[in-house]
């Protein structure tokens, strides 16, 4: 089972959206990580919610819930998801 990180700046994006859009982005974030396995990732892949970035040094992956963007990163040794930035589709991509 993963466990759910969110880093600063994540947490201070989550503060800049009203209210009932962090309650629902949480939530969909707590069963995201519940759920989490490869065939999981892969159908959400498939599916387009999930996509893994490209032209980072890292490795990072958005997932799209409604109209916001969530940018995380996964550590395999740690079972992690760590949520780097949170935003809206018209933000993200600036």
């Amino acid at each position: 089972m993963f466990i759910l990180e969110i880093n600063q700046s994540a947490k201070k994006d989550l503060k800049n959206i009203d209210k009932s859009d962090q309650v629902f982005i949480l939530d969909s974030l707590e069963e995201f990580v519940q759920n989490f396995s490869s065939n999981y990732e892969k159908s959400l892949m498939h599916s387009g919610k999930i996509k893994k970035l490209q032209g980072q040094k890292e490795i990072l992956y958005r997932l799209k819930l409604r109209s916001y963007r969530v940018v995380y990163k996964k550590y395999d040794d740690k079972l992690v998801i760590l949520v780097l930035h949170v935003t809206t589709r018209e933000n993200a991509y600036k």
